[in-house]
């Protein structure tokens, strides 16, 4: 008889004949060139990366004149001196003051070198209200940098120390950079320097703001860590880190970079003339939602809306229209409502360039002549305190109530016509109209007073969700009045 040891034996040695055969059949079996490169590959090392790259980035330390008056708790200075005379003890003074200084610490941050004469690439918060800028290579030397110049709306920063023989860094190509790939970061979290940390691409064309598309990580990003690259596993610098998502005001796994290619084309205007020169048509814009879409026969959700047209703008002299949705610029699609600042805004300003908008079922090719981006203009309010007509009635069905629209309002306005909503209940304030409306078009038909205001909603369709383009103070906007649900 066989001793249990001897089964135990005879077993394993069966089991391992058995997943032998297994393993080959496993290894006549297919196997793609994307799986056995998974296989073989493993976790990257990132020790040569850093060799590579990490003598290139740099850490940025600001600082700033001290206020005055920031002695004795900012207590008024002719009374401080009062107790100071008198030997009485300043109120709420600590036990032990440090001596004022003239400048004190404001920030820290990173940045890496782009020119090997000290051209130094950052962001532009890192340098923001800075009196002076610190910049501290990987071998110690420390260097006082003269801000180039700082574009807060990209956060791109472009600082210059004097020194010559720099290692600058490789710039990346990001259209070739892909969602899971891996990337590493180098700079100084919470103004520890040379820390390295690495992560995967998240995803591209993070919209976060209207001039950027971010590259979204999930590499570490701390305080301090601001300016600093984004490295590939070739050593390119695709991206710049900028902001991180948090609840906590530290990392929690999600970080954001501006793209390498975006940041290039910013440098260049800096270095050039300290600024950056964008193009504006003058439009407000909001984005096209599939309910409108399907009710103005556009088919699909794209484009801009725009709700709003400036007066003297570029925008307005070439017939564009508040309730036209821009779907090209320049030929190039308005897949979404942040495309079209991103392109007008890189378009010199004086260029003549194409715009194709989407009006009342058509679409259209206007000619615009961009001008320079300027400060937004603050909103004028609108009055209504001019007598009006009277009422109409025809729109109670789908509840609003409207009157004639005074001609001085058209004219402060601009407008060829429309209709003031005196009263929205039913169907119409769920749609979100309120009184002082003015209705611009409706069911896709321009609207040119109270008659033809009725003359079209006796034509309509009342079972059907009906489109109406409205102007609320400055803007303009769609709602969709649906029918009222059977009872």
């Amino acid at each position: 008889m066989m001793s249990t040891l001897d089964w135990k034996l005879l077993r394993s040695v069966a089991l391992a004949g058995v997943f032998t055969g297994l393993s080959g059949l496993t290894a006549l079996m297919p196997v793609s060139a994307a799986a056995q490169s998974a296989v073989v590959r493993g976790l990257p090392d990132f020790t040569e990366l850093v060799e590579l790259a990490g003598p290139s980035v740099v850490n940025i330390r600001t600082t700033e004149k001290a206020s005055a008056r920031s002695g004795a708790g900012a207590m008024d200075e002719e009374m401080a001196e009062f107790f100071k005379r008198f030997g009485v003890p300043i109120p709420n003074a600590p036990r032990q003051q440090r001596p004022q200084q003239d400048e004190q610490p404001r920030g820290v941050g990173s940045g890496f070198i782009l020119t090997a004469d000290g051209v130094v690439m950052t962001n532009a918060h890192v340098v923001e209200g800075a009196d002076e800028v610190i910049v501290t290579l990987a071998d110690k030397r420390e260097f006082k940098a003269r801000i180039v110049g700082a574009d807060k709306r990209t956060d791109v920063a472009v600082v210059k120390i004097e020194a010559s023989g720099l290692p600058a860094v490789k710039v990346g190509d990001v259209s070739r950079l892909k969602v899971g790939e891996w990337v590493m970061a180098i700079g100084s979290p919470f103004g520890l320097e040379n820390t390295v940390t690495a992560g995967i691409v998240s995803a591209k064309q993070r919209d976060t703001g209207d001039y950027l598309p971010f590259i979204q990580t999930d590499v570490a990003i701390n305080p301090g860590n601001s300016g600093g690259p984004l490295i590939n596993m070739r050593g390119e610098v695709v991206g710049i880190n900028s902001q991180i998502y948090s609840r906590s005001g530290g990392f929690m796994g999600i970080s954001f970079a501006i793209p390498m290619d975006e940041a290039m084309r910013v440098s260049e205007q800096l270095r050039a003339s300290g600024r950056v020169t964008r193009g504006r048509i003058g439009v407000q814009i909001g984005p096209v939602t599939k309910d409108v879409a399907e009710s103005l026969g556009l088919g699909k959700a794209q484009g801009a809306l725009v709700t709003g047209v400036e007066s003297g703008s570029p925008a307005e002299k070439a017939g564009v229209e508040a309730g036209d949705i821009i779907i090209r610029f320049e030929g190039k699609a308005i897949e979404k409502v942040a495309d079209l600042p991103r392109l007008v805004g890189n378009t010199k300003p004086g260029s003549k360039s194409s715009l194709t908008v989407f009006r009342r079922g058509q679409s259209r090719d206007l000619a615009v002549t961009i001008a320079e981006i300027e400060p937004d203009k603050v909103a004028v309010k609108t009055t209504d305190r001019e007598e009006r007509a009277k009422a109409s009635s025809a729109g109670q069905q789908v509840g609003l109530t409207v009157t004639e629209l005074p001609d001085a309002q058209k004219k402060e306005l601009k407008l060829k016509g429309g209709v003031l909503v005196s009263a929205a209940v039913d169907g119409a304030a769920r749609a979100g109209l309120r009184e002082g409306d003015i209705i611009l078009a409706i069911a896709n038909t321009e609207v040119s007073g109270v008659k033809d205001f009725d003359a079209i909603l006796g034509k309509v369709d009342k079972s059907k969700t009906l489109s109406v383009l409205y102007r609320r103070g400055e803007w303009a906007q769609y709602a969709l009045i649906r029918p009222a649900p059977a009872r």
